[in-house]
């Protein structure tokens, strides 16, 4: 955190006896912010459904390639990263400073773990800024005011949800979220977006009982998307190429797998 821009602090309500998907996340790509019940049932929706730990790796992968396609390609300077999860290396903010030192981040998440972690781990780079607001998707308006603390909200702004309208079950809530928060952006914004899908064609098809497990035994409770519902997030927004694909094809390698996790990048006109 820069000087002055300490996290807002919540209640605290951290529970260890229920795997949480920040945790059971940070287990998936190889990090050590998680508990013992994290790994039981990371590793029994990873023997449901093998894919997943390539998922985590594909989202976190696409984050990178993102970031520095907005900051260092189309000059975005202002990031607001809903639901950042735990932090881990190459975060958006160390990708976008990379680039940009004077970038300014505001991360949102409504976990207490990862506030604690954020407290410690987030740092800027001197001349630019990051920030935590303890804030939950479901408020967008919450989201939008505490990042308009830290951010100027007449210059565009990344939203980056990367794994989070999944935990909206309500298709209508999160598309009004979705609006909601890119309302308050202005044009030359961009929405960056990543969500799982059971669409067959992209391998997703054990989503579907591997989510109905997660449901039973872990929190938040989640739910995949056809890549028609997830495009729906899309709307009134210009897809910047190449569009909607899985989100470990997007500006990758030629040869890169696909992966049962839509990934798209697109413009507030």
């Amino acid at each position: 955190m820069s000087e002055g821009h300490s996290p807002t602090a919540g209640p605290t309500r951290l529970n260890t006896s229920v795997a949480h998907n920040a945790r059971v996340w940070n287990y998936w790509i190889g990090g050590k912010d998680n508990y013992e019940v994290d790994q039981r049932v990371g590793e029994h929706v990873a023997g449901m459904f093998p894919v997943i730990r390539a998922v985590a790796r594909a989202d976190r992968d696409f984050l990178g390639r993102a970031v520095r396609h907005l900051a260092a390609e189309r000059g975005v300077r202002q990031f607001l990263d809903v639901g950042t999860g735990l932090p881990t290396v190459d975060n958006t903010h160390e990708i976008a400073q990379r680039v940009a030192p004077d970038s300014r981040i505001v991360y949102v998440d409504n976990d207490p773990i990862v506030l604690v972690h954020a407290r410690s781990l987030l740092t800027s780079s001197p001349e630019g800024v990051t920030d935590y607001i303890d804030a939950d998707v479901h408020d967008p308006e919450a989201i939008v005011r505490g990042a308009a603390a830290t951010l100027d909200m007449d210059r565009p702004i990344a939203v980056m949800m990367l794994g989070i309208l999944n935990f909206v079950l309500d298709v209508d809530e999160a598309r009004d979220i979705v609006r909601r928060i890119m309302a308050a952006v202005p044009s030359g914004s961009y929405l960056v977006l990543t969500h799982p899908t059971y669409d067959a064609e992209v391998g997703g098809e054990g989503n579907i009982a591997a989510m109905e497990f997660w449901n039973a035994n872990a929190t938040p409770p989640i739910v995949a998307r056809d890549r028609a519902g997830i495009a729906a997030f899309l709307d009134g927004l210009e897809l910047i190429e190449p569009g909607l694909v899985p989100c470990s094809q997007w500006r990758a390698e030629p040869d890169a797998a696909a992966v049962p996790q839509f990934g798209a990048v697109a413009v507030k006109p």
